[in-house]
């Protein structure tokens, strides 16, 4: 996020006594309005910290914005002036800057979440190059322990096909979920996902690449996420069907990775 630079403005400075405690402040975003307060003298950075903590999950993390604060001499808001400080009571809002922004795939841990699909035993013996899949899975989830990047993990009717492989190491996973349908968007995964402030992208791997991957790939692109599938992290019974999974994929815009 980047603030605009603006001058200070007659007036938008606040002159109230110093001192400590909080102070009541109005936050504004689109349609809403929550009052809340922050530390007495506090300045931009706590500002951009409370709108996130309140709004974190409808602010589109590609945007920039500007804050402004409401100015009683002028009746309306102003660019939030440089220096300011929060002193006495007063009511800002965040409003997004029109700047048309390329998505290049870039990702970063802060955003992402990583999908790992039904990567269960009863799979082992039928799917193509399964031992290797399951040797990349491994470095994906060390990695993601690393970085401190969310894990949702599935499997499909494990009563009848077993549980995730042991090779594979779930510990810290978020969500470890059965599911009946092909793809991983379940209820509890959308609402882990909305808990998660900021989420742009989902790495996505495992089995297999032309039912529940793509199935997944496609949900998850429809509701405005970028899609990053581990090409050597995922397979299928048969290449020919990864090979057109993997191109349906492209073509609705996901994104492909080696690991």
């Amino acid at each position: 996020m980047a603030a605009a630079e603006p001058g200070a403005a007659p007036g938008s400075g606040s002159c109230a006594p110093a001192g400590g405690g909080s102070v009541p402040v109005l936050f504004c975003f689109s349609v809403f309005a929550r009052p809340s307060s922050v530390p007495h003298g506090a300045g931009y950075e706590l500002l951009i910290q409370k709108f996130l903590s309140l709004y974190g999950d409808q602010i589109d993390m590609h945007r920039k914005f500007v804050v402004q604060l409401f100015a009683e001499e002028w009746s309306q808001y102003i660019d939030l002036p440089k220096g300011f400080l929060v002193n006495e009571r007063c009511k800002v809002r965040l409003v997004p800057l029109q700047i048309q922004i390329t998505t290049l795939g870039n990702l970063t841990p802060s955003s992402t979440v990583f999908f790992c699909c039904d990567m269960q035993e009863r799979f082992r013996p039928a799917i193509k190059y399964f031992g290797d899949i399951i040797s990349v899975g491994q470095r994906l989830l060390q990695g993601a322990r690393l970085l401190g990047i969310p894990v949702i993990v599935t499997e499909q009717y494990p009563k009848g096909l077993g549980s995730t492989v042991q090779e594979i190491d779930l510990t810290g996973a978020k969500l470890v979920l059965p599911k009946t349908k092909f793809s991983m968007v379940l209820p509890e995964v959308e609402a882990a996902l909305a808990e998660i402030p900021g989420v742009r992208s989902i790495v996505l791997f495992g089995v297999e690449t032309h039912v529940c991957i793509q199935q997944t790939a496609l949900e998850l692109i429809g509701r405005g996420l970028e899609v990053h599938i581990v090409a050597d992290a995922t397979s299928s019974r048969s290449m020919m069907d990864r090979m057109f999974a993997l191109e349906v994929s492209f073509l609705v815009g996901a994104f492909f990775t080696l690991s």
